[in-house]
């Protein structure tokens, strides 16, 4: 079978890249140019300074000026922060919650929001839709909004709001909800053994607000939950089918967390 030119040529446009060190190597900018990458991720190693993120964002952006990229960003607030200092850098998600201010939230978040999006930035991969659900899920630790789904829906109904006020996109992770999990996606695949009826009564709770806010994209971590599906969600096609676009009726794009995480090394054993 011939693959058609337009569709190779559109392949790029399905990543979205990183770089290591404070700006861009020229054969990245080259690469993002040839194979027109979607989008560009930034760390806190390449926001060294905000003007330099300006800088950087800027240089990417001249290598592909008929299709415009993605700039994005994980600023969810306390140690999950890229860019440091203010008016970027808040507090954490738990510390909200502790305050049960929805409104100080907001107020606060939509500071950093304006900036970024002043900056260039275009997509803050947030809000943590997760549910603290257990007290050894240390990689969660601060970047959820508590254990209460209604509660944390409150709040992640609010950082889309935010978002879209500002001119951001969000983005809803970690689908369908990392916060029963054991293991560390970051280093293996983790697992969580919640069955449909569980994550319709918790889990799905708060994706199912940020849905309904208006969330612009979702994302799936690399964890297996057996009692839905034996695949990993990464590459689950009941998963994302049944849960996100039947179940939350959500027709925007599904985007996969970091393929070069631990947890997504299985993906090769897929056929």
């Amino acid at each position: 079978m011939t693959v058609p030119k337009e569709l190779i040529n559109s392949i790029g446009q399905l990543f979205v890249i990183g770089f290591k060190g404070a700006t861009p190597p020229e054969p990245l900018l080259d690469f993002f140019r040839e194979e027109r990458i979607g989008g560009l991720i930034l760390f806190e190693e390449n926001c060294p300074t905000h003007a330099q993120v300006r800088e950087n964002i800027e240089q990417v952006k001249s290598y592909l000026p008929d299709t415009p990229p993605f700039i994005a960003v994980d600023q969810e607030g306390g140690r999950v922060c890229r860019l440091r200092g203010a008016p970027a850098e808040f507090r954490p998600a738990s510390s909200f919650a502790s305050d049960d201010d929805v409104s100080l939230f907001k107020e606060i978040y939509s500071r950093s929001a304006v900036y970024l999006e002043s900056l260039g930035i275009n997509l803050n991969f947030a809000p943590v839709a997760d549910l603290m659900l257990n007290e050894q899920n240390d990689w969660l630790k601060e970047r959820s909004f508590g254990d209460n789904p209604s509660k944390v829906a409150d709040f992640v109904r609010a950082s889309v709001e935010v978002a879209r006020e500002s001119g951001l996109m969000s983005c809803l992770k970690h689908f369908p909800g990392l916060g029963a999990s054991n293991i560390d996606p970051h280093n293996e695949t983790s697992t969580a053994d919640y069955d449909n009826i569980i994550w319709e009564q918790r889990e799905k709770i708060p994706f199912e607000a940020g849905v309904r806010a208006g969330a612009d994209m979702i994302m799936t971590t690399h964890m297996t939950i057996p009692s839905i599906d034996d695949k990993m969600v990464t590459v689950s096609e009941k998963i994302i089918s049944d849960l996100a676009r039947n179940e939350l009726q959500f027709d925007g794009p599904i985007i996969t967390d970091d393929l070069c995480m631990g947890g997504a090394e299985i993906i090769g054993s897929y056929g």
